[in-house]
């Protein structure tokens, strides 16, 4: 980023104020649908001001693995497309695409959201398999979040297809959905010269020395830490970015709810 750019979000910063008007805690509107594509298992789609993203859920029949032949499995995909932004480039995903599906995978696997036992077919033979999609639409800052939030949004919306005859059959989908035992939701925390915001725009993701997304549980729980960016941290630093995590993931909860 440009230096004189960045001197200027900080020092508008500092008194408080954003290019677009917001209070550093703010986040932009944030508008969600579900179930809109009907060849996925379980769909969402969110819009955090002008960033969209997508989430799609795929299920398949594999064999467990070894070391778990009684629990099904998970993974994560993130695709950055080149149509939404003109930072991000054709071909296998880069590294800012592995690290936001590491971070939405960490969020889910480790609150424990979806009980892998439940996903056994038969022991150390067949369990469903879950594929989480998720890809970027348009980027205007907050890709992490508006990931995170789509991730889970598809979960809840997913349907198991019918398996008849020791075979997945696509083309009819049961009522029987997913239970989810937890809600992880996923806040961001920017520092910026000695400021710390959330939701930020691509021009302020720019500017950050440091990021801390912060996901919780419905209890306010900590189940996931994610630190980005090559500035430093101070405990008190910390301190205070899981405590505003914490308490802007009780916000966006209530929209999912």
């Amino acid at each position: 980023m440009n230096d004189d750019l960045k001197a200027h979000i900080i020092e508008a910063l500092n008194k408080g104020v954003r290019f677009d008007g917001r209070k550093l805690d703010e986040f932009r509107k944030v508008e969600i649908k579900q179930g809109f594509i009907k060849t996925s298992e379980g769909s969402a789609s969110v819009k955090i001001g002008d960033t969209e993203v997508l989430a799609g859920i795929k299920m398949s029949m594999e064999k467990p693995y070894p070391d778990t032949p009684e629990e099904g499995t998970i993974m994560v995909d993130a695709d950055l497309l080149p149509l939404s932004s003109p930072d991000f480039e054709p071909g296998p995903p880069d590294i800012r695409a592995v690290e936001r599906a590491r971070i939405v995978d960490r969020g889910i696997r480790e609150s424990k959201t979806i009980n892998m036992r439940d996903l056994l077919i038969e022991k150390g033979v067949k369990a469903w398999s879950l594929s989480i999609d998720v890809v970027s639409v348009n980027d205007a800052g907050n890709l992490i979040d508006a990931f995170g939030l789509a991730a889970l949004l598809a979960l809840r919306d997913a349907k198991f297809p019918a398996y008849e005859d020791g075979a997945v059959n696509y083309k009819h989908k049961t009522d029987k959905k997913l239970q989810l035992t937890k809600v992880p939701i996923p806040a961001t925390v920017y520092k910026i010269g000695h400021n710390f915001l959330v939701d930020p725009t691509t021009e302020e993701e720019s500017a950050a020395d440091v990021r801390l997304t912060v996901t919780t549980t419905e209890e306010g729980k900590l189940c996931a830490l994610q630190k980005g960016g090559d500035g430093e941290l101070s405990v008190e630093d910390i301190e205070k970015m899981v405590s505003l995590g914490i308490e802007k993931g009780k916000e966006l909860r209530a929209l999912v709810r």
